[in-house]
This record gives structure tokens, sequence and C-alpha cells, in this order.
């Protein structure tokens, strides 16, 4: 044997007449400029030696490349540029054998595609994600793509961000050899000793005309899931491309676009919370702590919310105890986890071995002492202080004094709630977000006598669920919903001075949101926000101004969707929103009784100052130490309220627009409403 000595990421070495090189870019192998540099110079060497019969490409680590260093976008591209390195791969007198393992995505599908070969190990996913980064592929992806697996597949990936398995791509005709992973060495020995036919590359096929009728049926398909999003447009033109002219013309075409839209705003947001979520998984403050073990949960309440969080933890691999007040309401909570098992097995998101596994982890009971050996105590019930509290002296009196014990109260005080509980360096608040088996996002907020160890299991067992986990401090409503309050509270204002719910909707729909305030209350149901209004009363500043017409219509049992009225009415067995004349004459008659001038506000006047109030309350979560960064309240909103995630969250936009304009409308806002709103320092310009 003899290599190619370098220190780069890149190595290359000779067994008789088979070339070996090597890709060892830790930990994804990410095409960075070293790897792009130390794969031309492995072309080079490979090509310049005698008598090599194939090339086989492999990668070290859990997987192949899996795609760009997305740290080199915010710069120009240093060289050499990847669409010329592919291009060296591609025209090689040897040819090159790619040996798949992983996730394939992005720049490392592309690299696979420039191969004559692909031999892929079972189970290794295939993608073109740079969609979510506000991007189209930039070496050649939309154009190679389709020339290997059709263009209405090509779309599916290329704009919407679809991966395949190595059988699907199989399938497709993607792959030479899909083999399991213990098979691999000799499968690909074999495969390389008896290469079939040098197929054609792909930049030289030609590809039939996209028949119109399947682009607009994928267009109008593109057009939805994008809520506003232009990458997943752009990318659907660029597959277009592949069959409208040579690979010569479309490549440079995509790599200009590529380029262009590196310094988008769509792209620089979606890049901005790429680095948010992973620097939140990884938090500074628990660096060399250590979690403990969480393996058996009790769950206190076994609603909506209750049985949520209990799916979550089983689809985690936990065991779950649900505590019920009584046999009756325990066997109702049963009934309704198996709902939401069966439901996961319908759509295909659980086997039924793995149902029948989550059954046997679960007991529902009434019996506190149930949860004498477990890790960690949930509650989830009522959002009443004293029930809270009955709780946690329940489970004080049994459960063992390093078991974790969490609240997952939205609003309440935690530091209230375990007043009196033992051991108070155990206690947490775990905020999941409801269905808790669906939502991403986990708020967790930490008291004052929370110890390092217990913080840290929170972050694990987030983790663990797959959430995106966000420490928080201790506030009303702590980063989320404290925004959420303010966000409705400008809502209600526009209201009173000028705008129709379906007015406000509409705007913030435009702007990326999946619903608007009004539509999203009807949705959830008004009581919650009623009920925490009353408890605010008293400490509400009888200077601030306050708009009563949520709780007017909470008076009139108007409570949303459930009850056919809320901010709309709805027709039975249809949750479509319809305009109520009722409403509109309450705030028509509210207004007038207290004489308010009602005004003119555009679309995009209702947009800057919804988005002002949002972004104010992030500064000043911030500023009161609630929220440790812009980025934290950005990971909130997105993955807890719907916030259009390739505005990169309401931080992000707002350095995106500029802070004096954020200000402006903010000082209107003020002025609309004296004595309502404190102007954060950061907009105190």
């Amino acid at each position: 044997m003899s290599s190619f000595e370098n220190e780069g990421p890149v190595r290359v070495s000779f067994e008789g007449d088979i070339a070996q090189v090597r890709i060892d870019n830790p930990p994804v192998n990410a095409s960075s400029q070293a790897v792009r540099a130390g794969l031309l110079k492995a072309v080079e060497v490979v090509n310049a030696r005698g008598g090599v019969h194939a090339a086989v490409l492999s990668c070290a680590g859990r997987t192949f490349m899996a795609g760009g260093d997305i740290s080199e976008f915010d710069g120009p591209a240093p060289e050499p540029h990847l669409p010329d390195v592919l291009a060296a791969v591609e025209a090689s007198r040897v040819p090159f054998v790619a040996v798949l393992h992983g996730t394939v995505l992005g720049g490392g599908f592309e690299l696979a595609m420039c191969c004559a070969y692909r031999v892929a190990v079972s189970g290794t996913r295939f993608g073109l994600p740079e969609v979510r980064l506000g991007l189209i592929p930039g070496a050649g992806g939309t154009q190679r793509l389709p020339r290997l697996i059709g263009a209405e597949q090509a779309v599916q990936l290329c704009a919407l961000g679809k991966q395949l398995s190595a059988e699907e791509l199989l399938d497709l005709g993607g792959l030479d050899l899909v083999v399991t992973k213990g098979a691999l060495d000799e499968a690909v020995s074999q495969f390389v000793a008896n290469l079939p036919e040098r197929p054609q590359a792909l930049s030289q096929r030609d590809l039939p005309q996209f028949p119109q009728q399947s682009y607009e049926k994928l267009e109008g398909l593109v057009r939805k899931q994008a809520k506003g999003a232009a990458a997943p447009l752009h990318n659907l033109e660029a597959v277009k491309w592949a069959s409208e002219m040579p690979f010569s013309e479309g490549q440079p075409r995509e790599r200009a676009l590529h380029l262009a839209l590196r310094d988008s705003a769509e792209s620089r947001g979606l890049r901005h919370l790429f680095f948010a979520e992973r620097a939140a998984a990884k938090p500074r403050i628990l660096k060399g702590v250590s979690a403990p073990h969480i393996q058996k949960v009790a769950v206190v309440g076994g609603g909506l919310m209750g049985c949520g969080i209990a799916m979550a933890l089983l689809a985690a691999g936990c065991d779950v105890i649900m505590v019920e007040r009584d046999d009756a309401a325990a066997h109702s909570a049963k009934e309704r986890l198996k709902g939401l098992l069966d439901g996961a097995l319908s759509r295909g998101k659980m086997s039924i071995e793995a149902v029948e596994s989550a059954l046997q982890r679960f007991l529902a009971t009434a019996d506190y002492a149930q949860c004498a050996d477990v890790d960690l105590a949930i509650e989830a019930v009522f959002e009443d202080l004293d029930v809270k509290r009955d709780v946690f002296r329940a489970l004080d009196n049994v459960v063992r004094k390093d078991a974790i014990l969490a609240t997952n109260t939205s609003y309440l005080d935690p530091i209230l709630i375990f007043e009196g509980v033992t051991w108070p360096e155990r206690c947490i608040g775990l905020h999941f977000f409801s269905p808790a088996h669906i939502m991403k996002l986990l708020e967790i907020v930490r008291l004052p006598t929370t110890s390092d160890a217990v913080l840290a299991a929170g972050f694990a067992l987030g983790k663990r669920l797959g959430k995106v986990s966000v420490a928080c401090g201790i506030c009303d409503g702590f980063i989320g919903n404290r925004m959420l309050a303010a966000y409705r509270r400008q809502a209600d204002y526009l209201l009173a001075d000028g705008c129709l719910p379906e007015q406000i909707d509409a705007a913030m729909r435009g702007f990326g949101l999946p619903m608007g305030p009004y539509e999203l209350q009807d949705l959830t149901g008004l009581q919650i926000a009623w009920a925490n209004r009353q408890r605010q009363a008293e400490t509400r500043s009888p200077n601030e101004r306050y708009i009563p017409f949520g709780d007017l219509l909470c008076a009139r049992e108007h409570f949303g969707q459930r009850s056919s009225r809320g901010w709309y009415q709805y027709r039975e067995g249809e949750r479509a929103p319809l305009a109520d004349p009722e409403v509109e004459n309450m705030i028509l008659d509210w207004g007038r009784r207290n004489s308010v001038v009602r005004h003119t506000f555009t679309t995009e006047d209702i947009v800057a100052r919804i988005m002002a109030v949002l972004i104010n309350e992030g500064f000043l979560i911030i500023e009161e130490g609630i929220a440790s960064s812009a980025e934290d309240v950005d990971l909130v909103q997105v993955h807890g309220y719907g916030f259009p995630r390739w505005r990169g969250g309401p931080m992000a936009y707002a350095r995106e627009i500029g802070l004096e304009d954020v200000s402006r409308h903010m000082e209107a806002v003020a002025a609309q409403s004296p004595n309502s709103w404190r102007i954060a320092k950061a907009l105190a310009l």
C-alpha cells in the first residue's frame, strides 16, 4: 500500500489498482475550503498514477459529507469553489465510486451525484436541504438531481426539503447498490472488482420538458408550504431550468442565484436560527455539569396537556406514571393517551410494536404512592396556585429526596408553587407547549434554588424528547406568554382605534404567521386568557389603557370554536372563521360610549405596530435577564408561536429592518395608548 501524504482532511492511498480517497473533517465532514482543496488534489493524484482501476470515495465518522460549511456563507466564497471540484470528480479519467452512509446532504449529495457509481449503507438519508437556509443548491444540485431521478421527485427534495432513504433512492435509479453495514466492505470490493459499464455523466444527460400541468400543480403545493418564503419557489424554478437548457447553462445560472441568495434577508434569518438552535442545545452555563439520568417519570394531571407530555415521554422511551384525582379520571386519562397512540400509529409515526411497548411502560392511577421511585415528577394540572401547591405537597411526601419536581405552569410564579417543598434545589419549571407531543418548544424555568445538575437534567430531557429547550427566568408568562400578552394587547388597541379582527388577522397571516391573534384565540379558547386577566386585575396600573373586548365575549360565553362563537362565528362542523356582525357592533358601540376616535390603519401599519411591541417586549425580557440572549427570544417565538422561520424571529427581524424604524413605530404605539407601555433601552434612540 502507498499513500499520498498530506496534513489536510482528505487522504489518498492505493491498494493495488484501487485508490482509496478518504475525507475526515469532523463532526459532519462539511465541504470546507480545506476539504474542497484536498478533493481537488486527490483527483489530480489519482489520475496522475497509471493503472488505477477505480477510486473509492468515503468519509470517516458517523456520516458522509452532510453539507457545506455554513460559517463560510457570510463572506466571499473561498477557492476552490465546489462546482469546480465536482466537475473535476465527474470528469475524472478514473471513475469514482462513492460509498455513502449517515446523512448525505447538500454538497455531500452533489458530490455523490458527480461520482460515476454510488453504493450506500441501508438507512442512509439523502437530501438537498439548502431551501431550509433560504438558498438553492450551489454546485449543480438542481441541475443534476432531475437528470438522476426526474424533475418531479427533484422538486420534492429541492423545494420542499424532503429526504429520501437509500432504498427509496435506489428504486428511483439514484444508487447502484444498497447493502447492510456489516456487509459493506465485501460488497464494495466485489462491486469495484466488477464495475458495470460507466454511465453517462449526469451533466451530459438530456431531460424531457417539465410538463406544464405537473409544474403548475407542484407550484401550488410549493407556494402553500412556503408560507411567504421565497427560497422554495426559487428551487422550483431552478429545477425547471434543467429541462429547459443544457447543464452548461443551467449550472452557472444556479450558482449565480445561490450566491445572490446568500445575501438575502431570508437566508440571513434562517442561518441565524440554525446557529441559535445549535447554541441553545449546549448552554454555556452547563459546561462540565453532569445531568442525573431520567427514566421513570410521574405526570400529575391527565388532561390534554398531561397526556401530551406523557406521550412525548413514552415516545422517547421513558416509563410514565400518570396520577389523577380518582379512578374514573385515571381511566379517562388512559383512554385519552390510547387515542394519541392510535393516532400516531395511523399516521405512521409509531409502529404497532412501539405502541405496545409504550402501553407496557404506562400506568394511570389515583395513588400518589405509585410515584415513590420516580426520577422526575411533572404537574400538568389546572392553572391555579392552590391546586398546584397541593400536588407538590402530596408528591413531597412520597418521592425520593433526589427526585426532580417540575411545574408546567404557563404564568404562575414557580417560587410560590414550590413554597414549603423540601430540598428546593430539585425544583424547576418545565413549560411544555400544547400539544406537548408535537410542539417543539420547552421553556426551562430556573428558580433561585434550582441546582446546576437539575437544570442540566431539564436540558438533557428536552434533547431526548426532541425539543428545542430555552432557559428562562421568572416573570409573568416567562418569555413566550409574556410576549403573547403584549402582542394581544396591542392588537386590542388597534381594534379599539380603527381595525376589525379580520383586518388584523389577515395582516399577520400576510406577514407569515399561520394565523392571526383572533383566529388563534378562537382555536385555543378565550377562557384561559380571561382568567389570567382577572388574576392580573389587582396589580394592573389604573393608568394603563384596558380594552375589555375579550372579557365581554367571555361574559356572553363566546369562548371560541368549541362554543361556535368567539371573535368569529362558526358553522356547525366547520372551522372556517366567519365575520361576526355582533363583534363589530360591540367594538363600535364601546368606542362610541368611550368617545374613541377611530382611524384608518393600513396592513403595513398593523404589522409595523404589532411587531414593534413584540420586539420591544423581547428587549425588555433580555434587559431583565429573563432571557439570556436575543437568539433565545427568537427560538421561543419560532418554535412556540409560529413566527415565520424564514424571518429569523422578531429580534433578527428587528436587526434586518433597523432599530430606528422599530423605535419610530414603538413611539407611535406609546402615543396611541399613553401610560401603557415601557419602552426598552435598546429602542430609546
